[in-house]
């Protein structure tokens, strides 16, 4: 990879920490770009994965404040989230990616509706748990909470791209607490679905990785996690929910294009 290249790649590292610390999607920036320097779809896919876990965790950290409280949600989740990204890079070793194209835009489009309804869904899940009739069926939401983590997880590990958006949506409907709270979320379980999918690659695809690749995205997402979590955090409920389902629109666009290629 020449340096102009390298310097495509740093700063779509950049732009990728800085939209996954917001909402997710930053896979959509750096895979394309890597794609289109000539890297190979899978290599691409696993060595941005790679790359992307600094600045997920740099993320993480920057919304560390708005996951006080919250670690018994914390260890419910993640263990599903966890599981589901080892589901997914497995399915990325053995199934052709266009499983997961055909999948992918309709999960998106049902991520983004709750993002867009996500008040009302809210305001809907608590009214029937405050209310005895519903008492014992309205214990079934913490396990299709659960059970919605690991399908995000094994979405994350396979397909890695807007996974952020898909958990937002789920846990900004099923949680307690602002959407803020449900991204500061959403930055640990990808997480943990990123350091998976990237053990496993180590583990398995040691010959698929460029490690340049890995290196420039890494150290330019850290950046970009940074700052996103310092932009996001001071971003109003509407304006971040208004984000997500821009960025979402466009995600879309991407998958929809890939379809029709």
């Amino acid at each position: 990879m020449d340096l102009l290249s390298s310097i495509f790649v740093f700063f779509a590292g950049l732009w990728a920490g800085t939209i996954n610390a917001v909402v997710g999607s930053g896979t959509l920036v750096t895979f394309p770009v890597l794609i289109a320097l000539g890297v190979t779809p899978v290599v691409a896919s696993m060595s941005n994965a790679m790359g992307l876990v600094a600045g997920t965790a740099a993320g993480a950290w920057g919304y560390r404040r708005e996951l006080k409280g919250r670690g018994r949600q914390l260890l419910r989740l993640l263990p599903a989230s966890l599981l589901g990204g080892i589901s997914g890079a497995w399915l990325l070793l053995h199934l052709p990616e266009v499983v997961f194209h055909y999948v992918a835009p309709v999960l998106l489009v049902l991520a983004l509706l709750m993002v867009v309804f996500q008040p009302r869904l809210q305001s809907w899940v608590r009214n029937r748990e405050e209310n005895p009739e519903h008492a014992i069926r309205d214990k079934r939401h913490g396990i299709l909470l659960v059970v919605l983590v690991y399908l995000a997880g094994v979405y994350g590990g396979y397909f890695v791209a807007a996974q952020g958006i898909l958990l937002v949506g789920i846990l900004g409907v099923f949680l307690t607490g602002t959407i803020q709270n449900a991204n500061a979320m959403k930055n640990i379980l990808v997480l943990g679905v990123n350091l998976v999918a990237a053990v496993s690659y180590l583990l398995f695809a040691f010959d698929r990785i460029n490690w340049l690749v890995v290196l420039l995205i890494a150290v330019s997402s850290t950046i970009g996690g940074l700052l996103g979590s310092k932009v996001g955090r001071r971003l109003s409920p509407t304006v971040l929910r208004a984000v997500i389902f821009a960025l979402g629109l466009v995600a879309l666009g991407f998958m929809v294009a890939n379809l029709l290629k």
